[in-house]
């Protein structure tokens, strides 16, 4: 039979795998023929993998088990671990190395019966908002070739918009699932910091990375996240969650209305923003105006404590352990040319960055005061929701996705479009954006997106608010 991609989820693509309307093969042959069809435009994907087929004939017993991920095909950002299989980071400097674990999340997935298209392209070590900042070429967006898709999990959003997966994983450090997703017209989740372990994802930012799905639907994003989730003994960041109760009820949101009303954020989004508030109102959920003055601050702190993680994860690319060596004649020089030539220019440029705010005549001055700043907004977040507000609601974004080339030139202007996004990273806390309409630009109709932000652990109180705005919306 023909499948229709487009009318999928994980939840139909299982109901018909046990009815045998299609099998899992045949399931994995049509998303390969789907994005091979359009990768060389859209360039979501870095590699596909040889073996989909195989992996498909191989769930039999996890489909009879009832697992919903049997057989569902799922590409991987280039910065999780498979093992046996190269993973890049999209970077020159990891070119050709192959991991030789499994990241716990794939772990999970494999027991689960999930099949692995290939890995999807990223900014260069999950460093950048559009995917322009990869070693191997930016990825473009399905709805508007001419604009960038997002990132830096630019490539498993496009994957899933494009038909090229069912659903997809990213890493999302202030923003990398949520706002390519917003761009591209689907569904992502940052979950609760440690709610999922990050154990075999390449490190960014190690106190603020976590890994999301990307989805067509919020019901596919708590399959996803349900397979994920779970204390780790090989991540120590990770955390139990199961003592918490399920939100029955009418929900209330939070408007942070001096947060939201501020310049700079395009004249559709402001509208549309103010239309999804209505739709939810209409849902019966309760609105609020709330302050929480200190989170116009989080762009900044971001931006310091950040590059100053990065400045120390990158330090173990050097040439010696692994990964891409040049010869400059002697150690530190080939250290020099090694991280000169494998690293590009965003990588570079957020190094030394870090590297500065770490030293000790700047240390005082901006790391410190940067974390000092981040507990205030912990403590301005955690004090929202004992007021009784469920969930704190703001654009995705503050623009639909902009031109490929728009903002390469100005890293200003690009780090301004996370202003919506890093806040709970910065704070821990989990994040979901979901689709809610789109804005006509020059003769295409771009994707918006609102982001719903809970208390800690309370994933639930964002399923079930998204799944409420989905039905307002559709």
């Amino acid at each position: 039979m023909g499948i229709d991609l487009s009318k999928l989820s994980i939840r139909t693509a299982h109901e018909h795998l046990v009815k045998g309307d299609f099998s899992p093969v045949e399931l994995a042959e049509a998303y390969r023929s789907s994005l091979s069809s359009r990768n060389t435009k859209i360039n979501a994907y870095l590699e596909v993998f040889s073996d989909i087929k195989d992996q498909a004939s191989c769930v039999s017993e996890q489909l009879k088990s009832g697992s919903l991920l049997a057989g569902i095909p799922l590409a991987i950002k280039d910065n999780i671990l498979i093992e046996g299989r190269e993973v890049t980071s999209a970077s020159k400097i990891l070119v050709g190395y192959k991991a030789s674990y499994d990241a716990t999340v794939i772990k999970k997935l494999k027991s689960a019966g999930a099949v692995f298209l290939g890995r999807t392209n990223m900014d260069e070590f999950a460093m950048g908002g559009s995917t322009e900042n990869s070693a191997f070429g930016v990825t473009r967006n399905p709805v508007d070739e001419a604009r960038v898709a997002g990132g830096s999990s630019g490539g498993s959003a496009a994957a899933v918009a494009m038909d090229g997966a069912l659903a997809a994983l990213g890493s999302d450090t202030g923003g990398s699932v949520r706002q390519p997703a917003s761009f591209c017209g689907v569904v992502g989740l940052k979950p609760t910091y440690g709610r999922v372990s990050r154990h075999g994802l390449m490190a960014m930012g190690s106190s603020l990375d976590q890994i999301g799905p990307i989805t067509k639907c919020v019901d596919d994003a708590e399959i996803l996240f349900n397979a994920m989730k779970g204390v780790d003994p090989y991540d120590a960041t990770s955390r139990d969650f199961s003592n918490i109760d399920t939100k029955k009820g009418k929900f209330v949101i939070g408007v942070p209305r001096d947060f939201t009303d501020q310049d700079g954020i395009d004249p559709s989004v402001r509208k549309n923003f103010e239309e999804s508030i209505v739709r939810l109102k209409a849902q019966g959920c309760e609105i609020r105006d709330i302050a929480l003055p200190t989170i116009r601050y989080s762009l900044a702190v971001y931006y310091i404590i950040m590059p100053a993680e990065v400045s120390s994860n990158l330090a173990r690319f050097d040439g010696v352990k692994y990964g891409l060596h040049k010869d400059g004649g002697g150690l530190l020089t080939d250290y020099l040319e090694t991280r000169g030539q494998g690293f590009g220019k965003e990588a570079r440029r957020r190094i030394m960055l870090g590297t500065y705010v770490l030293s000790a005549g700047y240390y005082d001055a901006y790391y410190d005061k940067a974390n000092a700043v981040r507990e205030l907004i912990t403590q301005e977040f955690k004090e929202c929701f004992s007021s009784g507000i469920d969930a704190v609601l703001t654009p995705t974004t503050p623009a639909p996705a902009f031109a490929i080339g728009e903002k390469a030139a100005d890293p200003l202007a690009m780090y301004l479009a996370d202003i919506f996004t890093v806040t709970a990273n910065i704070a821990g806390i989990p994040a979901l954006s979901v689709p809610s309409g789109t804005t006509l630009v020059s003769g295409k109709k771009l994707p918006l997106g609102i982001q719903f932000m809970a208390d800690y652990g309370r994933e639930d109180v964002l399923f079930s608010v998204g799944k409420m705005f989905e039905e307002a919306v559709q």
